[in-house]
């Protein structure tokens, strides 16, 4: 008998919660938003929701949205707890990053990147000198224009990411040779929405390990330094 009313109670907490979170979807989906993934928060009362347009916390009635950084407070301070939901999406996409690794790794850095962007292009000029000073860079696609069927730039950047060798792809696009054969954008439009969760704005956007951004373009010993002091 415990057990059958135990499995009732289960099955209706399921219930509610998957009301709530449809509440949830149809009133961001009503207010423009799309494609809303609604997610348990570490806060009793509110919803994590993953949008377009980056996280919110939303409350389980859909009433009331905050939108901006949320902290767990550690013994060894403030975790941001977006960032680190974020970190396990992050590393489900190792498969699809161009990596230029370091023999002696002391960081590992994921760049959200533009093939269109000079910064970009100036931060991978000297790949050879990060990987040097010990960082290990991964790169993400991060069109600055969105990821509309039709953008070139997001077609060239899907076609480097699913080439073959990857790696070579990337370098002859950064040497002026793009490629000939577009794609639409698939991997490319995850890794753009990724970016967004982690509130990335322009390019190039350093991510750490420990899911902060660091925004802009640093030369590879200010970037070094940079990690060593976070």
């Amino acid at each position: 008998m415990y057990k059958f009313f135990t499995a009732v109670f289960l099955a209706l907490f399921a219930f509610y919660a998957m009301a709530d979170d449809k509440a949830i979807i149809a009133k961001l989906t009503k207010m423009g938003m799309q494609q809303v993934e609604v997610k348990d928060s570490p806060i009793q009362g509110l919803k994590t929701a993953n949008t377009e347009e980056g996280i919110l916390y939303v409350s389980d009635d859909a009433k009331y949205v905050l939108h901006g950084k949320l902290y767990e407070l550690t013994d060894k301070g403030p975790v941001d707890v977006a960032a680190k939901s974020l970190m396990t999406t992050l590393e489900n996409y190792k498969n699809e990053m161009i990596v230029y690794p370091a023999k002696n790794e002391k960081h590992v850095v994921t760049i959200f990147m533009d093939i269109s962007c000079y910064y970009c292009h100036k931060l991978h000029e000297q790949i050879k000198e990060y990987n040097e000073q010990g960082i290990t860079v991964r790169y993400l696609a991060f069109p600055r224009r969105g990821v509309a069927s039709n953008d070139q730039t997001a077609q060239q950047m899907e076609a480097i990411f699913t080439a073959q060798d990857k790696v070579q792809a990337l370098n002859d696009a950064e040497q002026g040779n793009l490629p000939k054969h577009l794609k639409a954008p698939n991997i490319v439009a995850k890794h753009y929405k990724l970016g967004v969760a982690f509130g990335v704005q322009g390019t190039p956007a350093i991510l750490t390990e420990n899911g902060e951004i660091i925004g802009g373009y640093l030369e590879p010993k200010a970037l070094l330094a940079e990690l060593n002091n976070k």
